[in-house]
């Protein structure tokens, strides 16, 4: 009898780079997470998107600790959906990252509107723990692709780094749209225009892939937040005033039907390869 895939997440990291012809079929049995293609890219914008209207729906709506705490409950339970799953599921994946979107942006919210910490600082504070996440990863694992996540260990430091480049986004976002006057439209725009630099420098300048795959990674946050801020807030605010729950709702229809798709399209996909 042929010997089993080890199941995910093990109680210690097992070694996928071990010598032996399972180890391709492990790492592909085990990753964690979708590929990068183009559907990736806009359910990521999409849910940076949903983050941020969400967030200021709930804070607005309800008491802001009481949100605050059931975005913490939800991101935990999502997260815990996440680690428990044996290999990537579109649905589990993309609900941890819509609520790390929304208590992300809870996150940074609560430094600048409850303690008073000038966006400025809040954003160098993100920009330093993100620093200090990325060294600590390549340091353990010699390696931030995450074409390597199939490991406990290496899924930490993924949803930490997450977690650090949504909270880094709103602080940013909010900095360029408040602090420094653009306003959101504006301020969505100046990022669209930032992004492409490190994606054109990949396809021009040979980039490093992973470099320029995190840097896209981290501006998509202010993006979706800018834009969908000037989509939801009041025109006293400086939105376009569509409101904030109607906002949240029409993308999240979005997200639900293009991870849908990628669910149908990789079930599929596994099948044929049986």
């Amino acid at each position: 009898m042929s010997r089993s895939i080890p199941q995910y997440p093990p109680h210690m990291d097992a070694d996928p780079n071990r010598p032996g012809p399972s180890s391709s079929v492990y790492r592909s049995a085990m990753r964690k997470v979708p590929e990068v293609t183009v559907y990736f890219w806009i359910i990521k914008l999409l849910t940076t998107a949903m983050g941020e209207v969400t967030s200021d729906f709930l804070v607005s709506h309800i008491d802001p600790i009481i949100a605050v705490a059931l975005g913490g409950i939800g991101l935990a339970i999502a997260l815990f959906l996440q680690f428990a799953a044996r290999r990537y599921v579109p649905w589990i994946y993309w609900l941890t990252v819509v609520m790390v979107a929304i208590f992300g942006t809870m996150a940074a919210d609560v430094l600048h509107v409850g303690l008073g910490i000038p966006y400025l600082v809040s954003s160098t504070f993100f920009v330093i723990a993100l620093i200090v996440i990325f060294v600590a990863w390549y340091v353990s694992e010699k390696t931030l692709s995450i074409h390597s996540i199939y490991t406990f260990r290496r899924e930490l430091f993924y949803w930490a780094t997450v977690m650090a480049t949504f909270a880094l986004g709103t602080a940013a976002g909010d900095m360029t749209a408040i602090t420094m006057g653009q306003g959101y439209f504006f301020s969505g725009v100046m990022f669209t225009v930032l992004i492409a630099l490190p994606a054109l420098a990949y396809w021009l300048l040979g980039l490093n892939e992973i470099i320029a795959f995190w840097l896209c990674y981290i501006l998509t946050r202010p993006i979706g937040a800018s834009f969908s801020d000037w989509l939801g807030k009041t025109h006293q605010q400086g939105g376009f005033g569509l409101g904030t729950g109607w906002v949240s709702l029409v993308l999240a229809i979005f997200i639900i039907g293009f991870v849908r798709y990628l669910t149908v399209t990789l079930n599929k996909a596994r099948a044929e390869q049986r």
